[in-house]
């Protein structure tokens, strides 16, 4: 009989990603989402309902959840604060006890902005202090926090990771990576001046790797059984793939065959609403250790 996997965020940009992989690998893939649910091959879920939560997982009995639903855009994050909470900290730990009660592996999906990302301080390791900048780090670190405080020392709450992600997505404005698209082809326009940051670096890592690598951890975490108890509770995966966004753009300009006059590179904004980190690379180390393939597909081959 195969293995079950609930996935929460099944309709957004990583988390349809996940799905597929899963079911790819031959489990039983159930996914779930809430404004943009489709059923029947998205299950509806409000993960600020306790009690349909339990009622879900008591009736497809899944031996892995991967909890990919967040509040993920910092801007969106400041715009409202108590909502991001709800979503990011409280339906967290909910998720999480639910998962406890009944021995269910969770992986619960982080961001490289736990991290300060001050020059100097990357790469970051799984064990390295976490300082966020934003709300949006802050309320993803207290998730981790209340994820990891749950399950204990059972070895069954997992926290992985990752950093800013492209792919394959419905519109460019579901990735931070992909919407740079539209920036250049909004420099295009006559009389066009846009400002793109070439300060920060990031570390665009794609989709469909990073649900291979979470297949791969549920694979290995399930299997250990009792022996998961000694195994790392924080994981990291990032490529190694390093840009600014306007260096991503001039790529983008390179690869569409267009001129980037009307856009202009900018330094560190020392005005910014939401505070970005410099450099918040993450070391993969963990996860090499555990035995995971951390490779990548490359950055520009894949557009």
């Amino acid at each position: 009989m195969a293995n079950t996997a609930l996935v929460t965020g099944a309709t957004g940009f990583l988390g349809r990603q996940v799905l597929q992989a899963f079911e790819n690998a031959g489990w039983t893939a159930v996914g779930t989402g809430f404004s943009r649910a489709k059923p029947p091959s998205t299950l509806k879920l409000d993960l600020e309902d306790h009690a349909a939560i339990e009622s879900l997982l008591d009736e497809k009995k899944p031996q892995v959840i991967i909890h990919c639903a967040a509040n993920r855009f910092p801007d969106k994050c400041d715009a409202d604060p108590d909502g991001t909470r709800a979503l990011n900290i409280a339906s967290s730990r909910r998720l999480a006890q639910s998962a406890e009660s009944r021995s269910i592996l969770l992986i619960y999906i982080s961001t490289d902005y736990v991290f300060a990302g001050r020059p100097g301080g990357a790469p970051y390791e799984a064990d390295a202090t976490p300082r966020p900048t934003n709300l949006y780090g802050q309320t993803k670190l207290a998730g981790e926090k209340a994820v990891l405080e749950v399950f204990g020392d059972t070895g069954l709450g997992i926290v992985l990771r990752v950093p800013v992600l492209y792919g394959h997505a419905e519109t460019n404005a579901e990735s931070a990576v992909n919407v740079l698209v539209d920036a250049v082809w909004k420099a295009q326009e006559k009389g066009a001046d846009v400002k793109m940051d070439d300060w920060s670096l990031r570390y665009p890592t794609n989709t469909e790797d990073v649900a291979r690598v979470i297949v791969d951890i549920a694979m290995r975490y399930l299997a250990a059984d009792k022996a998961r108890v000694a195994m790392p509770r924080v994981l990291q995966y990032s490529s190694e793939d390093r840009f600014t966004k306007f260096q991503m753009c001039q790529l983008f300009a390179e690869i569409l065959g267009l001129p980037l006059e009307g856009m202009t590179g900018t330094g560190e904004d020392t005005k910014a609403v939401v505070p970005r980190p410099y450099d918040t690379h993450l070391s993969t180390k963990v996860l090499r250790d555990l035995g995971v393939d951390v490779g990548t597909v490359d950055f520009k081959d894949w557009w």
